[in-house]
């Protein structure tokens, strides 16, 4: 009687979609997860803390005129991403980094790395002064407090926030575990958007019109193109409005929860030009600390925000946004000339040259001022002065009768 091997014993089907669903279930979860943790990063990363300076830049183009460059730089920050995708399908690489090198060679390379690098790094630069300023001012309602308190001081808050929140937050090695807290940063630029409602409501009729509210365009239209522009729109509450402090409370913690995310691009972008995309947990610590505490320290020396961020706007926004994946398509495509991808990279590559000379040319010439904590007129009813404002004889009667008419 010959030998006859044990057959295998196949479990039901039921058991087998069982087992199937034990093991794919968690891994669907964790998918799940993370899609959800980039949505909140991306969200975070675009509206964050740019979201307070749109007014300034509504204001620099003409109202008009600034909602249409809004609609218009959107479009343009989209096909841009298209244009990448489609160059990177046309050249076989998956990252803005690969492409380029692919298409422009090693010094294309060099130049993109350069510009990633400076652009987040300065954004780091400009968080940590928006902190600096935002959080000394709610500090300074606490009762009791002395104003002149150094703990309460613009340079002990930028150390002590990068200390003990944003080192910490940035040593993340996985971007996706940044997604609560940008849940949470979204959550807080919710309340913002509240609080701000709120004091157009009451504020309001108390506020003289301008003259040139409603005219369609600027001169200075060209600053509001991307993040050429900023001006704290919390400069416009008086120091003594406790919602208004509660909405600097909000907004400096949302700018200290945005920071990591620019932080893992500098780092990113060391690790690819420098360790071929591999750091181990000793050179993650160490890289992440020096890219912090150079930051930190540029900030300590600089208080002016408004000249920080046009810079990076017109150097760094306007190459990575206009100019490089508009080139990019342009050389790698065998489209005919009239097809509308190609017309459109025509038009965007010189447009971004155009905003990249003439934005720094404005920005070196006509710098924005530097002003810290000058309270509005409409915040000393009882006690007018006029070092609090710099407007022409019209508008100076205008407002002289709204304080006067606010006094009864």
């Amino acid at each position: 009687m010959g030998y006859q091997g044990q057959q295998p014993v196949i479990p039901p089907q039921s058991d087998l979609d069982d087992k199937e669903l034990l093991v794919s279930e968690p891994k669907h979860k964790e998918k799940t997860c993370r899609q959800s943790a980039a949505v909140f990063n991306v969200v975070n990363s675009i509206i964050g803390s740019g979201i307070i300076g749109l007014p300034y830049s509504m204001k620099q183009a003409g109202f008009p005129l600034g909602i249409l460059l809004l609609f218009w730089v959107s479009y343009v920050t989209d096909f841009s991403l298209v244009l990448l995708i489609k160059g990177g399908a046309l050249s076989g690489t998956d990252t803005y980094q690969s492409l380029v090198n692919k298409t422009f060679g090693f010094p294309g390379y060099l130049l993109l790395s350069v510009l990633q690098f400076l652009y987040p790094f300065i954004a780091m630069i400009s968080y940590n002064i928006i902190t600096g300023d935002t959080l000394s001012k709610v500090f300074q309602r606490i009762p009791g407090v002395d104003p002149e308190n150094l703990l309460i001081g613009r340079h002990f808050i930028i150390v002590f926030s990068t200390v003990v929140f944003t080192l910490p937050l940035s040593l993340y090695r996985d971007i996706a575990k940044l997604g609560k807290i940008s849940l949470i940063s979204t959550v807080l630029t919710t309340l913002i958007l509240g609080i701000v409602t709120a004091r157009v409501i009451s504020l309001g009729p108390y506020i003289p019109k301008s003259e040139d509210a409603w005219v369609f365009a600027k001169p200075n239209a060209i600053q509001a193109v991307g993040v050429m522009s900023f001006g704290d729109l919390f400069e416009n509450y008086c120091r003594n409005d406790d919602l208004v402090t509660f909405g600097r409370f909000c907004y400096g913690a949302t700018v200290v929860l945005t920071y990591p995310i620019e932080c893992f691009v500098t780092r990113e972008v060391v690790a690819n030009v420098f360790f071929g995309g591999n750091l181990s947990p000793v050179f993650h610590i160490i890289i992440t600390a020096v890219i912090i505490t150079t930051a930190t320290l540029v900030s300590l020396l600089i208080d002016c925000l408004g000249i920080v961020l046009e810079l990076n706007g017109v150097l760094c926004a306007a190459p990575l946004i206009f100019i490089i994946p508009s080139a990019c398509y342009l050389k790698l495509s065998e489209e005919p000339r009239t097809h509308s991808d190609k017309i459109m990279s025509c038009v965007m590559l010189p447009v971004g040259a155009v905003v990249m000379v003439v934005g720094f040319v404005m920005a070196v010439t006509n710098p924005q001022d530097c002003t810290h904590g000058q309270e509005m007129f409409y915040c000393f009813p009882d006690n007018f002065s006029l070092t609090n404002i710099s407007v022409s004889h019209s508008q100076l009667t205008t407002q002289l009768s709204i304080v006067n008419v606010s006094t009864f």
